[in-house]
């Protein structure tokens, strides 16, 4: 008989399984750009829990090539966000790229310290505990993206998304 039974999974899945819209995500702005962590949290719609990649050397080797780790890179973070009437966290956004380059001088902030900012995603179950935490180190966003607008839209809130680079991540069960 067959141990690949839906009993066998059903047993193997604690919990049911992790859900991936039980989610929070904290985004702690810097102090210049005046942002609301409490509502950014409440209505950040999406976002991912990230990856990373090691780069791989090849080293050719009399007609064999031998395989070795390079270095770790990170992909750049993206969340969605619901907008809220008064703009309350796009404006949030906006003025903590303008603080990096503001929009006539060109000018802005040299000190990292001074823009980027610790970002964390816990994972939740379904009694709202955390399951896994994650924490994204010296985050800042580098692409807050436009919101269509259209006569054709209806019974719809609107949404963008923003993207930050980071220097990497370290979850409560890595270091």
């Amino acid at each position: 008989m067959s141990t690949f039974r839906i009993d066998s999974l059903k047993g193997k899945l604690q919990g049911g399984g992790a859900r991936a819209n039980l989610f929070k995500a904290t985004i702690n702005f810097p102090g210049y750009a005046g942002g609301n962590t409490e509502l950014t949290s409440f209505l950040c719609k999406a976002g991912q829990l990230p990856g990373s990649v090691v780069g791989q050397i090849d080293v050719p080797f009399r007609g064999r090539t031998l395989k070795l780790a390079g270095d770790r890179t990170f992909e750049n973070w993206t969340v969605t966000i619901i907008n809220d009437e008064n703009f309350t966290i796009r404006n949030s956004f906006e003025r903590w790229m303008n603080g990096i380059n503001q929009h006539k001088q060109g000018e802005g902030l040299i000190n990292p310290r001074d823009y980027q900012s610790d970002l964390i995603i816990d994972q939740l179950s379904r009694d709202d505990t955390v399951t896994k935490s994650i924490k994204i180190a010296g985050a800042f966003p580098v692409n807050v993206a436009p919101i269509d607008l259209s006569y054709d839209t209806v019974d719809a809130i609107e949404e963008f998304t923003v993207e930050f680079a980071y220097q990497y991540w370290e979850s409560n069960t890595t270091s």
